[in-house]
């Protein structure tokens, strides 16, 4: 489904509008593809594939078989050859066998011929070796994996504004290629619609099953229990949405004052309405107690959403306005955590998400106690994924860039528009585009992504 809320791509691709667009210097965004409703087995019908590795890869044709089975359509050299309409929706190369700097050509000799052949919104993922990994075999071999993570930024820089389409890449030890199938779904589909130019490492030792059975019916969260808090509205809401469709029974929380927008929230999605300040000092009990009495109920999901802002410059920020942004955006996740561990309330194998910013990666005028309690947040998901993995759960961290959103709605025009053009997509993130990273972070064939930080900016230039 092509979905917009934003006024320029209508104008920049009407007909009568689009020269005058092109005429005054403006950026021309395109629509971007998203899909709708949960995961499906064959996630990927009619998306059309090209795949090829460098010589020595491992992930290659396990890449291969994952994406037929999930509905990718395999197109052969010749094909493409042959007819010159042939669009591709889907690229993959497998670089895992990059470990000579020479051996970097190899990725324009791949995808430079495919640059005229891509369908709008298309997704091209490079599976590369660790630049720490490679450093073991040689300097030179550090040298070329840490090349590609440019590449793929550059690119993915090209194409977002031509295309729409969206370039990342992972990278895959050989004792990972069993826990592709998750990121492999994600990436290549229209659920990363608003994520590009990003890296992220898998991780071996969470028991991933080497061959992941391909659901025919929706809801891999079906019979779990997941919590959002700040679950009222915006990104919070749109979130407990997404898990609910996946057949997740969510807790929503927030605080008293949003109690009617929770409780209508919960009743339309089925789930459940906790009234809930996360700053006080009952509010872990509070939780744990509710736990407790829905017996069989750990947690298996925890999104970390609620978050405020305080903006100011610091000279002129009061300690008020600085304790409050830290006390949610930090303290009281902190402190939930502890009480969920000591009670013994996470089930084995949970999934817990945080939702950082990229005013945490980047830094923000106006924003450092902002920035700051989100900049922590990294941290912590990196130092707790380590006593997690112990439980066979995983942590990971989101960091949205400019969404569209009821508050972004409020930002003067001229801020509002920097926002949403200085990335590679040219336009604002969805509720929606954060909801399906967090969904993808809490599927249990996720667990091969621990302790990272996922951007869902579109690229944003802001720290990129």
């Amino acid at each position: 489904m092509v979905t917009t809320s934003d006024p320029l791509i209508g104008l920049a691709a009407g007909h009568l509008t689009g020269p005058l667009v092109r005429a005054l210097g403006l950026p021309r965004p395109r629509a971007l593809r998203r899909e709708t409703g949960p995961y499906r087995g064959d996630e990927l019908h009619g998306r059309r594939l090209v795949l090829a590795a460098m010589p020595g890869g491992h992930a290659g044709q396990s890449a291969r078989g994952l994406l037929q089975a999930l509905g990718a359509s395999l197109v052969m050299e010749t094909e493409l050859a042959s007819d010159a309409t042939a669009r591709v929706d889907i690229a993959v190369f497998d670089a895992t066998g990059c470990r000579e700097v020479a051996s970097l050509a190899q990725l324009r000799t791949f995808f430079a011929p495919l640059l005229r052949r891509l369908a709008p919104c298309a997704k091209l993922l490079l599976l590369a070796p660790c630049p720490l990994d490679a450093a073991r075999i040689s300097p030179e071999a550090a040298a070329a994996a840490q090349g590609i993570e440019g590449f793929v930024r550059s690119l993915a820089k090209e194409l977002g504004r031509s295309h729409a389409a969206t370039v990342n890449a992972l990278q895959v030890p050989a004792a990972t290629v069993g826990g592709l199938l998750g990121p492999l779904r994600f990436f290549c589909s229209s659920r990363s619609a608003y994520v590009s130019g990003r890296i992220l490492r898998l991780e071996a030792g969470l028991g991933v099953p080497a061959a992941p059975d391909f659901p025919t019916v929706p809801g891999r969260l079906r019979e779990r229990l997941a919590v959002v808090t700040g679950a009222a509205r915006g990104l919070g809401a749109a979130t407990a949405e997404r898990l609910a469709e996946e057949g997740a029974r969510v807790l929503c929380i927030d605080v008293p004052s949003a109690e009617s927008h929770l409780r209508e929230l919960a009743r339309r999605i089925q789930g459940d309405a906790l009234s809930l300040d996360i700053t006080s000092a009952a509010a872990p009990t509070v939780l744990c107690d509710w736990l407790r009495q829905h017996p069989g109920m750990a947690v298996d999901v925890l999104v970390h959403n609620a978050g405020i802002t305080r903006d100011r410059s610091l000279f002129k920020m009061s300690e008020a306005e600085w304790s409050q942004v830290l006390a949610v955006n930090l303290q009281a996740i902190l402190a939930i955590d502890g009480a969920l561990d000591q009670a013994d309330l996470l089930a084995p194998g949970a999934r817990e998400i945080c939702l950082s910013s990229i005013s945490g990666i980047a830094g923000n005028a106006g924003q450092t106690n902002y920035a700051a309690s989100k900049s922590a947040l990294i941290g912590y998901v990196a130092a707790r994924s380590t006593l997690l993995a112990s439980r066979g759960a995983t942590i990971n961290a989101v960091a949205p860039g400019f969404i569209e959103t009821d508050m972004t709605r409020q930002i003067p025009w001229f801020i509002r528009e920097a926002g949403r053009r200085l990335n590679a997509l040219s336009q604002g993130g969805q509720p929606r585009d954060v909801a399906e990273a967090v969904a993808f972070l809490a599927l249990p064939e996720s667990g091969a992504v621990r302790g990272q930080t996922l951007r869902v900016c579109g690229q944003a230039l802001m720290g990129a």
